[in-house]
């Protein structure tokens, strides 16, 4: 049996303004300048750059005043109850923002590869084929899709019908092309596409194909002494054959495919001023940004009009909105200035050390808790201000994230930062010897006799997130 029944619940919403805050704390000052860009587009109650009623505004915004307050505006008396609407901001919801990044503009490897194809001399049918050829290699430079479904590709979109065989050969002069690799179906046929370019008669390069063709699964997983036996090869003509394969090209589209190339802008500028460090916001984070004062004053002008006109009514309501909104927004910069600022000042209290000397060893454990309870705000606040944020320093440009890591105990007692313990991770495999490299298990007794207390199984964790292959793969002749 249904019935009907009416409860009452509470329920917490974040309100226009928190939503805007939260999105333009988590910007970096990368996009922050094209967010800036496309407020002032959208908004016409909005304005760049500072007049001399700047700090009288200010103080308005500050203490929270309606900024028609002190024009004894009754709004009310313009608008009827079914003509309110509310101001909704840009992005209001769940919705996620896809904002385009500010990119460095470089040529794509599809134009160059295309721009190569015009110099085969193809027949105009021959031409299409290679396009699409070129059109399904993906940005590392490799070609997965199977020529028969290129083929299908064809004769459904362009009514060309063709074979594996005719599409083969435009593709064997695809891989022709420059850089050297491209267009390959796999690893082994991207390394012999570069060898082919190779002086085929030295003998590391014989040797080098030889390998490739025959012995790549051995040759993957270093198992050199094998290959070295059933080939029959000296120790150093194996070493110059493996030593000529490591140093080709595994990922031939690289830097020229597809791939975005972002520049590196940071939020923050620390500089250390005869001993004292000093902090400040790049400039993209704090814009100068005011009312119009032109369009403030309409609604003066509105005051004096006949308030019963819905002409007039629809005028106020899109005048007052564009003023609020603009008023939110200065404040939403200013809350994200002065978040952004009382975070970074308690990072750098709280790694002193680091920022003085620039010595990574002196790193402290720090997680966001420390920092979130220093400066008395939530821990998601301190993760958005730590997200893609970073900062300049005499010693170079470090993401935020990099000063967070986790506590080691020690057998003194006292916490060491887990970079701390992978400098010393890392430089114990860049000094080991390469013919017998140390195993997890190795650096971890290495390790304890140094008096750090860190697991074998901790080990591989931060071996793995210094992209450093196992002790097997790191053998070398």
């Amino acid at each position: 049996m249904q019935k009907l029944s009416l409860n009452q619940a509470l329920q917490q919403r974040l309100s226009p303004q928190q939503i805007q805050f939260i999105k333009l704390l988590q910007i970096p000052a990368l996009e922050m300048s094209a967010r800036i860009g496309e407020e002032l587009e959208i908004n016409p109650a909005l304005e760049e750059g500072m007049d001399e009623q700047t700090d009288k505004d200010n103080e308005e915004y500050e203490e929270g005043e309606d900024y028609n307050d002190e024009r004894e505006l009754d709004i009310d008396s313009y608008l009827h109850d079914d003509e309110i609407a509310g101001y909704k901001m840009q992005g209001d919801g769940a919705a996620t923002e896809d904002r385009e990044i500010p990119i460095a503009h470089v040529s794509s490897l599809t134009d160059l590869l295309i721009g190569q194809l015009g110099y085969l001399r193809l027949d105009p049918r021959e031409e299409l084929m290679g396009r699409q050829i070129i059109g399904s290699i993906e940005t590392d430079g490799y070609l997965r899709r199977p020529l028969k479904a290129i083929g299908n590709d064809l004769a459904f979109t362009m009514g060309i019908y063709t074979n594996v065989d005719e599409l083969e050969g435009i593709l064997h002069k695809i891989q022709t092309f420059d850089p050297p690799g491209i267009g390959a179906r796999d690893l082994p046929e991207c390394l012999l596409l570069q060898l082919t370019r190779k002086n085929r008669y030295e003998s590391a390069t014989q040797h080098a194909t030889t390998i490739v063709n025959l012995y790549f699964d051995e040759f993957s997983k270093k198992h050199y002494d094998k290959i070295q036996r059933r080939m029959g090869l000296s120790s150093e003509q194996i070493r110059a054959a493996i030593r000529l394969i490591t140093r080709l090209n595994p990922k031939p589209g690289g830097c020229e495919g597809d791939s975005l190339v972002q520049f590196l802008l940071p939020d923050f500028i620390l500089t250390n001023n005869h001993g004292k460090l000093e902090l400040a916001l790049n400039a993209s984070n704090a814009p100068e940004l005011r009312i119009s004062r032109s369009f403030a004053e309409m609604l003066d002008t509105y005051d004096k009009s006949d308030k019963t006109n819905r002409n007039i009514r629809e005028t106020v309501s899109f005048v007052k909105q564009r003023l609020d909104a603009a008023k939110w927004f200065i404040d939403a910069i200013k809350q994200r200035q002065n978040t952004l600022m009382r975070t970074m000042n308690a990072i750098v209290k709280y790694q002193y050390e680091f920022f003085a000397e620039g010595d990574e060893s002196r790193l402290k454990p720090m997680i966001l808790k420390d920092i979130a309870t220093r400066i008395e705000m939530d821990i998601s606040t301190v993760s958005r201000v730590a997200n893609s944020k970073s900062v300049q320093t005499e010693f170079g440009i470090y993401p935020l994230k990099y000063f967070f890591s986790e506590g080691i105990a020690t057998d003194s007692g006292e916490d060491a930062s887990s970079r701390e313990v992978k400098n010393i991770l890392k430089d114990l495999i860049e000094s080991e010897s390469k013919r017998t490299p140390l195993s997890d298990d190795k650096l971890e007794k290495v390790l304890n006799e140094r008096g750090y207390n860190i697991a074998r199984r901790t080990v591989a964790k931060y071996r793995e997130q210094l992209n450093i292959p196992v002790a097997r793969l790191r053998k070398q002749l």
